[in-house]
């Protein structure tokens, strides 16, 4: 694809993931209502998508509950600002072996494997305007954790989705998976135009150097929007890396903690700095509607 500054950004806010990071920042949210919250203070910050995950409120936890979700986007529609939500679909893919020596049985400890309509129960539900694929299986942190896949439930997945009327942000954090994700537009699975999110920096997946990134960029099929992010201290400055590369800007208290050295960061403080840094770079920063527009969201409320 050509490549050129992008001179019209959206910018999505993941604002609070489902790592173990609520012990690290208290500005983390947890609650449904937490959650909400931060989803409009990010957009209210010049965020055009809020991308959620919940929690179990007493723990904070990662849950995949269909009422934590109903609760959260309940309470963003009702709060009069206006926001484009994307849900995740990832819950319900990992898998935790037993240890090195003794792989099975799976641990219990953290193992949730689902089938792809209960993976996406909350999609059906709630019908948001994006929902995410994570697009491929890969090892995650130094212990015996797998984010499971499969092609078979990639395609499962993918035609559920788009019968759904939901846009899927395809997840990309190997080059492997941007393969797969051609593999099911070839197959009709993904209607134009092809949303990918370029994860950066995520161990064991693509490094975030840029001669990694501009690899996945230049493989990327004409016409496809992406997006592109890194974590931790790398999270800000990936903000101007991805506009120079074509792309668009994600961040949000799931990927970094930190709005400089020492100082914890809100969710509605790591959107303000994108939208500086991005307005410093000569490009606009669309809102809701023209990201509707662009993206050929369908409103389901």
């Amino acid at each position: 694809m050509p490549l050129a500054p992008n001179r019209d950004v959206f910018i999505t806010c993941a604002v609070t993931g489902a790592g173990d990071t609520t012990g690290r920042s208290p500005k983390v949210p947890v609650t449904p209502e937490q959650i909400a919250a931060a989803a409009v203070e990010a957009a209210k910050a010049g965020a055009a998508i809020a991308h959620i995950h919940v929690r179990e409120p007493g723990t904070g936890k990662p849950a995949r509950d269909p009422a934590l979700y109903r609760e959260v986007v309940e309470r963003v529609r009702d709060s009069g600002v206006d926001v484009v939500l994307n849900l995740t679909a990832g819950m319900g893919g990992d898998l935790v072996l037993g240890s090195a020596e003794a792989p099975l049985p799976l641990s219990d400890a953290g193992t949730d494997l689902a089938g792809a309509t209960e993976r996406l129960a909350h999609v059906a539900e709630l019908l948001p305007e994006i929902c995410t694929l994570d697009c491929g299986t890969m090892n995650f942190g130094e212990g015996d954790y797998v984010m499971t896949n499969t092609p078979a439930m990639l395609r499962a997945m993918a035609g559920r989705i788009q019968a759904l009327g939901v846009r899927p942000e395809i997840e990309v954090f190997d080059t492997g998976h941007l393969l797969l994700a051609k593999w099911l537009a070839g197959q009709g699975l993904l209607d134009d135009p092809v949303m990918v999110q370029l994860c950066m920096g995520i161990p064991w997946g693509a490094p975030d150097d840029i001669g990694t990134l501009m690899a996945l960029v230049n493989n990327l099929p004409e016409g496809w929007i992406f997006s592109a992010f890194s974590i931790g201290r790398n999270q800000l400055p990936y903000a101007a890396q991805a506009v120079l590369a074509g792309g668009n800007i994600r961040v949000g208290l799931e990927d970094n903690l930190w709005l400089g050295k020492g100082q914890l960061a809100s969710n509605g403080e790591l959107v303000e700095r994108a939208v500086t840094i991005a307005v410093a770079m000569g490009a606009r920063v669309l809102g809701p509607s023209e990201v509707r527009e662009r993206l050929r969201l369908t409103r389901h409320w």
